[in-house]
């Protein structure tokens, strides 16, 4: 059920951003920039997810693809930023040279800009929502990915390299710089599928515990994954002096901790009284994952 609702939606949103990022012809170099790091790949779990959302409900997915779209490039961006020498430096991403390793460190950051910038267009001019759902979305996902969500969350990253902290403050570095986005793909597949705010509320706390798990996943990846498997270089944290679970909790209470997450998650989404079964599959998915 999860592989064909994936193959049945995952190209209409790569369709979309493709012929999107095609139409933008002022800067060539920049533009090949933006394709490179989109056509690289990757699971596309977040747009899935906000579909999912939609399909749980009953309500037509269609209305939510170019929503999803927008926040595939978003994270597309954030992947080109955090890969930069300021942040974490890394020479490959999903199997392939960097962005700032192809096109330069100044393009880089250029098209992480202009991938962030323009997808909210996807939603803006989205002729299937409503105005009052378009601007909703819009002021969801500025904040999900603003200096109060995703960017926030890394700076909070940042300024904590080399310094001790506690679980509740890496919490809430990875609330922000890895939760928020999750968060926003559940919250905007309930407002697009009509939802009442008790349900939307309730998403939001889904995705702030899925997206905790996802990072704790990451995180025991980045200790006892495959460099091959996973497209990237492991041990990416130790070289960065960065405190993870795995550092606080050790291996064994970090896969506690990411199941404990995932079950929160799961109780909370049986709650609401939709169809979960693609939703499920997908936080299965997350946990078991191996890239």
């Amino acid at each position: 059920m999860l592989d064909a609702f994936i193959n049945q939606v995952v190209p209409l949103i790569d369709e979309i951003n493709r012929t999107f990022l095609r139409s933008l012809d002022l800067a060539p170099k920049l533009k090949e920039a933006m394709l490179y790091s989109y056509n690289a790949g990757g699971k596309r779990i977040r747009p899935v997810l906000l579909l999912a959302v939609i399909e749980g409900f009953g309500a037509d997915i269609s209305k939510g693809l170019r929503t999803a779209a927008c926040l595939e490039l978003i994270h597309t961006s954030s992947l080109i930023h955090d890969d930069l020498p300021a942040m974490d430096n890394d020479d490959y991403r999903r199997g392939l040279p960097t962005n700032h390793k192809v096109f330069g460190e100044a393009t880089a950051i250029l098209a992480g800009d202009s991938l962030l910038v323009d997808a909210y267009r996807l939603i803006a001019t989205d002729e299937l929502l409503t105005p009052t759902d378009r601007v909703r979305l819009i002021s969801e996902l500025s904040t999900c990915s603003g200096a109060n969500g995703m960017i926030g969350g890394q700076e909070l990253d940042i300024e904590n390299e080399n310094t001790k902290i506690d679980l509740d403050t890496l919490v809430k570095i990875n609330k922000h710089k890895t939760g928020k986005l999750i968060e926003f793909a559940l919250v905007a597949g309930a407002i697009i599928a009509n939802q009442n705010e008790v349900i939307i509320e309730k998403m939001r706390r889904i995705g702030e515990h899925i997206g905790i798990a996802f990072q704790i996943k990451d995180d025991i990846l980045d200790v006892e994954g495959d460099k091959a498997i996973l497209g990237k270089n492991t041990l990416r944290d130790e070289k960065n002096h960065k405190t993870t679970y795995v550092k606080l909790l050790g291996l064994e209470g970090a896969k506690h901790s990411c199941q404990a997450h995932y079950e929160k998650a799961l109780t909370l989404l049986r709650s609401l009284g939709m169809n979960t079964a693609v939703l499920e599959a997908l936080f299965r998915l997350i946990i078991d994952s191996n890239k």
